[in-house]
């Protein structure tokens, strides 16, 4: 295969970035696209030149795989679709509305022998990755993803619009069961969880503090991780990391790199112990070209690291937990009044 046939369902906000993505991307075919709004897709391929396919089933003949950007209550029934067509499938996070659901795409794309790749961006973010190769060990993360309201995402609680992606993160790291989880959120403009905290404790004894709000007067998108040793900042708006380390406890980090500075000493033992700092990134990358140029390359054949099903559904199922016990803790309150 030299070049892969991609069609794209959804035009939104967010489809309309994967449509200016996949057509540049190298070894690609955007064949087309596929939106349930008529009047709005015939607009924007008189925009763009993008084939616009006035039904589903005429998209998914066209490709040999499908970008899925539409709202989640319908990310099931399309995925079922396309996987039961033969078509690989990138489909934004969340994977589904419903666990049950997750379960029946992974199930019928193991089956099929596809690819199904889950769009949690973060893992693709300049700032995650410029640490994804360092001995990674946290004890204590804390993560703050705050946005402004917009009506967009408001179709589901605030943990699947947006803590999802530290959940995923985080999930990625510890690598670990959760052996409990303390959640509290509010319903402030939506009919669902506008601002949520977590508190996730894991078998292996580390720590998770997350909050997200789509209600905050300022944007940030920044975790800390905490380790024997070392102390990393990422940052997501910017793309870079930040990371404060002892060389004699975290013998892998980059000595040389961007460039490592010396803070100073620690002289509490027999040697003195220095702290360095590095400053890593790539704030010029774009992460939804990245995690689409993935896509291509699994499919490929070129490498198997990506955002599989099954990671997505790990994601699903601890949101789902941290929404029920929002649930539990509103009530709790009502009760109290």
């Amino acid at each position: 295969m030299s070049e892969l046939k991609i069609g794209l369902i959804g035009i939104g906000h967010l489809g309309k970035i994967h449509a200016r993505l996949l057509k540049g991307l190298e070894q690609v075919n955007l064949t087309g696209f596929f939106d349930i709004d008529r009047e709005k897709s015939l607009v924007y391929t008189a925009e763009t030149g993008i084939t616009f396919f006035p039904g589903l089933d005429e998209l998914i003949d066209s490709c040999q795989a499908l970008v899925i950007a539409t709202p989640t209550a319908s990310h099931f029934e399309i995925t079922r679709q396309a996987l039961a067509c033969g078509k690989h499938v990138f489909v934004e996070k969340p994977l589904t509305a419903e666990l049950t659901e997750a379960e029946q795409l992974i199930a019928l794309a193991a089956e099929q022998q596809l690819v199904l790749q889950v769009g949690h961006v973060e893992r693709y973010n300049p700032a995650f990755l410029a640490v994804s190769g360092l001995h990674l060990d946290p004890v204590f993360i804390e993560a703050h993803r705050l946005a402004s309201f917009k009506p967009r995402g408001t179709d589901v609680a605030v943990i699947l619009d947006l803590m999802i992606h530290d959940l995923d993160l985080i999930l990625h790291m510890v690598r670990s069961p959760w052996r409990s989880v303390e959640a509290s959120g509010v319903n402030v403009v939506s009919k669902h969880a506008d601002i949520a905290n977590a508190r996730i404790e894991f078998e292996n004894g580390a720590v998770a503090n997350i909050t997200a709000s789509r209600i905050s007067a300022h944007k940030m998108r920044k975790m800390r991780l905490f380790q024997k040793g070392a102390y990393i900042s990422m940052d997501f708006d910017s793309g870079e990391s930040e990371i404060f380390f002892i060389p004699e406890d975290q013998p892998g980090f980059p000595m040389h790199a961007a460039p490592a500075i010396s803070l100073g000493e620690i002289d509490l033992a027999e040697q003195p112990r220095h702290i360095r700092y590095s400053r890593l990134g790539n704030p010029g990358v774009n992460p939804i070209g990245l995690e689409l140029a993935c896509f291509r390359d699994v499919i490929f054949g070129r490498h198997q690291d990506y955002v599989s099903g099954r990671d997505g559904l790990l994601a699903l199922r601890l949101a789902f937990e941290i929404m029920d016990k929002i649930n539990q803790h509103q009530k709790r309150m009502e009760a109290a009044r």
